[in-house]
């Protein structure tokens, strides 16, 4: 498998946030997101055996392991890889960008869904059969960069009912959409989903690789 970079930090997002966690950021990306953070995993990395990799995460010793990219389902070799993590005995979370079908992912996974809103520029390129195939314990998340995505995100909340079938959670692009006001909107709507700031950014600073 091609791999950007294995390293162990603090969970930044999801509902595990705060959590030591183990990344396994795979190389690769068929998006090009206005935001996007993480540009040097499109073509950045090394190849490495599942054996490998599997060592490194048992080096590091932490049970909660994320497997991201880049786009990590570009990679077939990701069914094996996350098939031997569970049996390692690994709390395995899955980040993908949502152009790609989930339903070979093993339902022990906990998928996290990167919706893609307008300010991305990508979101026509949503494979959208991926909201019925969600269930109750994955996540789908929402990266705004202002208030025409957080109302586009609304609707798309009511047309598939997400509240009420998966964790809902709502991202601020850092710098760019104030957290502050994310809330007040949400506060407002009294809406049922997770404000989710990138904590690691916060921590780390937004610059800075591996953490």
């Amino acid at each position: 498998m091609k791999v950007c970079e294995i390293f162990t930090s603090i969970q930044g997002e999801s509902t595990h946030a705060g959590l030591p966690c183990t990344f396994i950021r795979l190389s690769g990306c068929n998006l090009r997101c206005s935001y996007c953070d993480t540009q040097y995993a499109y073509s950045d990395g090394a190849d490495l055996s599942e054996d490998d990799i599997l060592g490194q995460v048992r080096k590091a010793g932490i049970q909660l392991v994320e497997i991201t990219g880049g786009e990590p389902l570009l990679q077939k070799e990701i069914y094996s890889l996350s098939e031997r993590l569970l049996h390692e005995g690994c709390g395995v979370l899955l980040e993908t960008n949502g152009s790609i079908s989930i339903r070979g992912v093993d339902k022990r996974i906990r998928v996290i869904l990167d919706m893609k809103t307008p300010g991305s520029g990508m979101s026509d390129r949503m494979d959208m059969t991926n909201m019925e195939r969600l269930k109750r314990s994955d996540e789908i998340k929402f990266v705004l960069t202002g208030k025409d995505d957080y109302a586009w995100t609304k609707d798309i909340l009511l047309q598939y009912a997400l509240t009420e079938r998966c964790h809902v959670l709502l991202s601020p692009v850092y710098g760019v959409l104030h957290p502050e006001a994310l809330a007040a909107w949400m506060i407002e709507d009294k809406l049922q989903a997770r404000l989710n700031i990138q904590l690691h950014k916060y921590i780390f600073g937004p610059e800075r690789r591996g953490v």
